[in-house]
């Protein structure tokens, strides 16, 4: 009999399939660092979103068999201590490819269209004491026509460049920022910063790609440009965001990821009220049909694993 603890199931709010294996679930809606260890005492799996499995939890539970992780991201595991374990790991893949996508056009749309400024215009009553039928305040940018320009060329990236596409806009692929070539099929990073109308960041987190976009990077850009990102919190500098949002140095800025997740001891970006800044929590993975597809894929793991077959395994 398996037994399988989810430390932190309110992370995913959709019903599961049925695990086709003799099992016992217990769940818990979230789990603090101190209770891991009690909570996956003779556990033989431990299913997780973002709690930390590190290797000095890892030697306290010796029944440990796998751990699947309910996202795509690793970072809270350790897998070299699984790999000297023999603790299978397994995660999920490609299930958002409409869900993050969307996000991020949805944010380019309300920026580039000037939404937040108006929606708020109206509700502090601008647009009853207008002059004429219209209301105008800043100006309005339509995106088909414009230049999309995308870091990270994963299977996010791509989809998003698809659904780009089909809206009329033209996509690059930026390379590598430092890169000495520039592969086929991709434009120079800064080249990409300086031709683009927005730019959309889809790629992992490494020492390489933290502050990806600080200071510097932000000069190179267009006045009206608009930066995004769905990926992960650090690849911005946020006082160099800051800056040249104020400054009137950049478009408009569209997050959905902060370094800290909840940002409880806040956030310089959480504090700016600027409506061409829009901060969503971490949502973009997360409608509905994307979370089942993840619980779908989760189950699939589990099962699987107890056939004895390899699926989406990074350990």
């Amino acid at each position: 009999m398996q037994r399988i603890v989810f430390l932190d199931q309110a992370s995913l709010p959709v019903p599961l399939p049925p695990v086709t294996f003799p099992h016992v679930w217990v769940s818990y809606p979230a789990t603090r660092p101190e209770e891991r260890a009690v909570r996956l005492q003779g556990a033989s799996i431990a299913v997780v979103n973002k709690v930390r499995m590190d290797a000095e939890l890892l030697v306290a539970l010796p029944d440990l068999r796998m751990i699947a992780l309910a996202a795509t991201g690793s970072d809270n595991i350790d897998l070299q201590a699984c790999q000297e374990r023999g603790i299978a790991v397994s995660n999920i893949r490609d299930y958002a490819l409409d869900s993050v996508p969307e996000h991020a056009l949805a944010m380019l749309f309300a920026l580039r269209r000037a939404l937040p400024h108006y929606r708020q215009a109206v509700q502090q009553g601008e647009w009853q004491q207008a002059g004429q039928f219209c209301l105008f305040g800043p100006p309005l940018l339509d995106v088909a026509g414009s230049r999309l320009g995308i870091v990270g060329h994963g299977s996010l990236g791509q989809a998003l460049a698809r659904k780009a596409q089909a809206l009329g806009m033209q996509v690059w692929f930026a390379e590598r920022k430092g890169a000495a070539k520039c592969r086929p099929g991709y434009h120079p990073f800064d080249e990409a910063l300086q031709q683009c109308d927005a730019i959309s960041l889809h790629c992992p987190l490494t020492p390489e790609t933290r502050h990806l976009i600080g200071a510097r990077e932000l000069a190179l850009m267009p006045r009206h440009a608009i930066v995004l990102n769905t990926a992960r919190g650090a690849l911005i500098e946020p006082h160099a965001l800051l800056q040249a949002l104020r400054a009137g140095r950049l478009g408009g800025a569209g997050i959905d990821v902060l370094p800290e997740e909840p940002p409880i001891h806040g956030h310089p970006l959480l504090e700016a009220a600027l409506p061409n800044l829009l901060v969503t929590p971490h949502v973009a993975w997360a409608s509905q049909q994307a979370m089942q597809q993840l619980a779908i894929q989760l189950v699939e793991n589990l099962n699987a694993f107890l056939a004895g077959e390899r699926m989406r395994r990074l350990v």
